[in-house]
């Protein structure tokens, strides 16, 4: 039986389903899901109960439990970029059987032959690898082929439905919920409110009540929180800031350096979510996560934050006037549409070339790409943020990746706590020095730095 899921995280997921099926004893699940939820809570409880069999995700990592139960060999996983996904069910939903896409192109998502489910006997061998998929050319642009999905029952989670069907969603709990109903051939909608028809207005109603099958009204919702962050509130005369800033909140500060007015722009998991935080005073631009807002505001102050209002690192957040929510589908539209300007991303490795490695250390740590793997196909300008070596010292910054790929030849700039790097991806010379941090030197930079480097003559210190 398959069943999709919604929810980001532990953000509006039906959690009420959830356990349902938990206590009902539901085996052999086919599961659909952004994520693995944690173990405490969402998909990560039947996870961890062996109810699900086969799992298709895009981001696994906040289930610290799910390394293991794959090595165990009681979980077939699917990793899947998250904007693929979630074209998966849009088009599943839609009765189109499959599409082409950019993104995956160059990495195992493609070239397939990589572990999706491990031996039982505890050897750590795989039983069952990936397939390749096939690749076709369009306007001078190869594409990758991605089959649709459909599933027996789809369990969403919503804030308002009426008697007809028809569904609201609350701010960015509304995520991958409109997907994961229009590609169920039964879709059970769980929600906080019920109402009569003609209490809703046309006009508000994000899905129509033709997609929904079931409606289940919900009692004393947890809705935990997974980040929980908030901005200090601010002083006489003075702006609300950062609590406790880091290294982290450094390299996000000098990131937002580089946003202009007007640009829309994507912050992926991790550092780049930070940067919301540090736009330069007299730079207006608009900020998109892909789970599912447009226009992320800030931080909130203590006691007005919502579990319902996150960013893509499932921090809590705040709107800006301006602000819009949308499904999940629609933000890859924007961002496959190449209308998104700057994409700031997160890394594990980057190489002088421009190759990124963000989603995996194989045998240690499975995390999954989430969205990165869309991002860096579709957008023009990418800059990566990383810490410039890891806790033993070792770099990041090297002349080829050793982790697999999320993207080949796509970063545009590297920052660091230490320096910034611009990357020639195009004309293949490299990187060149742009800016170092104060307390360090050129030459320290080359023994921190696995790859070599040019000095631009115009060579300055960071933030001076």
């Amino acid at each position: 039986m398959s069943i999709g899921f919604g929810g980001f995280g532990v953000c509006g997921i039906p959690e009420k389903l959830i356990e349902a099926l938990k206590q009902r004893g539901t085996k052999d699940i086919v599961a659909v899901s952004n994520d693995a939820g944690t173990v405490e809570f969402g998909l990560g409880v039947l996870i961890e109960e062996n109810q699900v069999k086969k799992l298709y995700a895009s981001y696994v990592g906040e289930n610290r439990s799910i390394a293991r139960i794959m090595k165990e060999g009681r979980l077939e996983m699917i990793l899947t970029p998250q904007g693929t996904l979630a074209e998966k069910l849009r088009s599943g939903g839609a009765g189109i059987p499959a599409f082409y896409t950019p993104t995956g192109l160059g990495t195992v998502v493609q070239q397939g032959n990589y572990p999706i489910k491990y031996n039982s006997d505890g050897s750590g061998n795989p039983e069952k690898l990936s397939k390749p998929k096939d690749v076709r050319e369009f306007n001078g642009r190869k594409y990758v082929l991605e089959e649709s999905i459909t599933t027996d029952y789809g369990c969403v989670k919503a804030w308002k439905a009426d008697r007809l069907g028809n569904v609201v969603f609350h701010a960015t709990a509304r995520n991958f919920n409109p997907d994961v109903a229009k590609a169920a051939r039964i879709s059970i909608v769980e929600v906080e409110e019920l109402v009569e028809p003609g209490v809703l207005r046309p006009d508000e109603i994000h899905l129509p009540g033709i997609y929904v099958d079931r409606i289940v009204v919900g009692q004393n919702y947890l809705k935990p929180i997974e980040k929980l962050t908030f901005s200090e509130p601010a002083k006489e005369g003075g702006e609300a800031r950062v609590a406790n800033p880091t290294v982290r909140d450094i390299i996000a500060r000098r990131a937002a350096q580089e946003f202009k007015n007007g640009m829309y722009i994507n912050l992926g998991i991790g550092v780049p979510t930070l940067a919301c935080n540090y736009i330069p005073k007299g730079v207006d631009v608009v900020l998109q996560s892909e789970n599912g807002l447009l226009g992320i505001g800030p931080y909130p102050l203590p006691g007005q934050h919502s579990p319902d209002l996150i960013n893509a690192g499932k921090e809590t957040i705040s709107y800006v006037p301006g602000s819009s929510t949308f499904a999940s589908s629609e933000s890859f539209a924007m961002i496959r549409g190449k209308h998104i300007d700057l994409t700031v991303l997160g890394a594990l490795e980057v190489s002088e070339s421009g190759d990124l490695a963000s989603w995996i250390v194989p045998g240690k740590t499975v995390k999954g790409m989430g969205g990165a793997m869309d991002l860096v196909s579709s957008c023009e300008k990418i800059i990566v943020t990383l810490q410039h070596t890891d806790k033993k010292g070792t770099p990041k910054i090297l002349k080829h990746c050793n982790l697999p790929l999320t993207g080949k030849g796509v970063i545009d700039m590297i920052i660091t706590e230490l320096a910034v790097f611009h990357v020639d991806r195009h004309g293949g010379t490299g990187l060149t020095l742009l800016e170092h941090a104060a307390n360090t030197t050129v030459e320290e930079l080359r023994r921190k730095t696995g790859a070599p480097f040019k000095v631009s003559p115009d060579l300055r210190v960071m933030f001076a």
